[in-house]
């Protein structure tokens, strides 16, 4: 029999995992919901303050109490701030532990506490500051209604779902956020899986590109012990789907899901793949963190700047501006008489979005200061998550910005990147674009994740009348210049350019 020992989240107890641990029963195995120190009612805290170690010290006790000589296969199930815990747990019984389960989740390191994992970034800021002692006093109220969004997607659930999440809540020890989590490595030896709730902002092909750009910290996610589910909903699934939940950790637990392919050295990889249109060489010109693609005409020309999503791994080689893609487009803007321009920004995390676009701004202002470039006619072009750096052009579209293009973007930020606010929201402020010209590729296949915020976009941009001009390419998926090497894609990126340039030089 299999034993489930289920963890909750950020200000949830064990009250949400009712619906998920009775069906987890009715299939034959044993559900326990962990009551944690200073969260749930049934076990108030004491005294002395708590902190992870105290709610580390509630899931080893939960271990212990189902007797582990029984035979019996214990797998622990970590959502949102319980995987802390559940990891720690783990690592002083890994002899008792089967398998641990990642419940829409970050991967906790060594030493590294869960107050990094946090998405609200505000909050994250301000109790970053907070003194270092041996003990932690002190806690974050819960969150009520729409607050819910800063910690997580609230997509899925029912209103009474949502009321009732309230209802659970209850004030977290500030302690258990604050206290690095310490971990001896046994639980990288261990099976685990990861539930990823697409909702709210990641899916299994998200991870697998990380993996296929060099991300040394996605390497592990390869080993086949590791397997991965989705669930299509927010990061409550515990009472936005409970039964879909329940179905899938039962599958998890008998070794079930998807497997990471390793990177591959001997295979081109995606983003790596040829551009799909025979274009010229055009010599490349580097200055600095950017590179310029000039065509042989006469007297300074407009100038397209390329922009490249991620994140992208540090070490990554070659860099973004070197990509086909990339480099592809830099130069059919150059066979179309304007300039291409291709750049490297900083975007190496989800935390890194402030940094990027002053990289960015950066990157445009030595464009401009180049004699060679029209300073007066100058488009941006957005790719992938670059799509989220369009907001600041869009909220302010100073006079020398005759046309802003986006690529398979995404358009509103996945609730789990902390990213809130009307910065890096291009949902929001679109209605500030004026008669900016739009230009926005989107792709019939892509994620839904992400074909999400490009529709919430489209309504948004029609809503205020914006300047909005779609290139549908109806068979191409996210990335489909390199995945689509179609003459659909061909036609497509050919009359996209066309109507950028046309609003360049008209």
């Amino acid at each position: 029999m299999t034993v489930f020992i289920m963890v909750a989240g950020v200000f949830t107890g064990a009250g949400v995992w009712q619906e998920t641990a009775a069906r987890l029963a009715e299939a034959g195995s044993e559900a326990h919901a962990v009551p944690l120190t200073g969260v749930d009612a049934s076990r108030p805290a004491a005294s002395v303050p708590v902190d992870l170690e105290t709610h580390i010290a509630d899931v080893i006790a939960a271990i212990d109490a189902v007797g582990p000589a029984s035979g019996r296969e214990i797998v622990l199930v970590g959502h949102d701030y319980g995987i802390h815990p559940v990891l720690g747990a783990a690592d002083r019984r890994p002899q008792h532990v089967a398998r641990v389960v990642y419940l829409d989740c970050g991967m906790p390191q060594n030493g590294v506490p869960a107050l990094a994992a946090v998405p609200d970034r505000v909050l994250r800021a301000r109790l970053s500051g907070t003194p270092q002692h041996n003990s932690f006093e002190g806690e974050l109220a819960q969150p009520i209604g729409d607050e819910w969004q800063r910690w997580g997607s609230t997509a899925g659930l029912s209103a009474a779902a949502l009321e009732r999440l309230d209802a659970l809540a209850a004030p977290h020890p500030l302690g258990t956020l604050l206290q690095p989590l310490r971990l001896t490595g046994a639980p990288t030896s261990m099976p685990t899986t990861g539930v990823l709730c697409t909702r709210n902002g990641v899916g299994i092909d998200l991870v697998q590109q990380r993996v296929e750009l060099g991300d040394p910290a996605m390497a592990t996610l390869t080993d086949p012990r590791v397997t991965f589910f989705e669930l299509p909903t927010g990061h409550w699934p515990m009472l936005s789907c409970p039964s879909a939940l329940a179905d899938v950790l039962l599958r998890a637990a008998a070794g079930e899901g998807r497997r990471l392919r390793p990177a591959d050295t001997s295979a081109t990889p995606v983003h790596l793949r040829p551009f799909p249109l025979e274009v010229p060489e055009v010599p490349r010109d580097r200055r600095g963190h950017v590179d310029l693609y000039v065509p042989d005409a006469e007297g300074p020309r407009p100038a397209v700047v390329l922009v490249h999503g991620g994140p992208v791994p540090a070490g990554a080689r070659p860099t973004p501006r070197e990509w086909p893609t990339l480099v592809g487009h830099a130069r059919l803007a150059a066979t179309e008489g304007v300039i291409g321009v291709t750049l490297d920004h900083r975007l190496h995390d989800v935390g890194d979005f402030e940094r990027a676009a002053a990289d960015v701004t950066a990157a445009i202002e030595l464009v401009r200061s180049d004699p060679r470039v029209d300073a007066d006619r100058i488009a941006l072009w957005f790719f992938s998550s670059g799509g989220l750096l369009t907001a600041d052009w869009l909220s302010h579209p100073p006079a020398w910005l005759r046309c802003l293009t986006a690529s398979y973007p995404i358009l509103t930020p996945p609730p789990n990147w902390g990213l809130t606010g009307d910065r890096f929201h291009p949902v929001r402020t679109v209605a500030h674009a004026g008669a900016l010209p739009i230009v926005l590729l989107r792709a019939g296949r892509e994620t839904p994740e992400v074909a999400a915020t490009v529709a919430a976009f489209v309504t948004a941009a029609e809503d205020c009348g914006a300047n909005l001009k779609l290139v549908d390419i109806p068979n191409g998926h996210h990335n489909f210049e390199t995945l689509d090497a179609t003459e659909e894609t061909r036609l497509a990126l050919r009359h996209a350019m066309r109507a950028v340039v046309t609003r360049l030089t008209s």
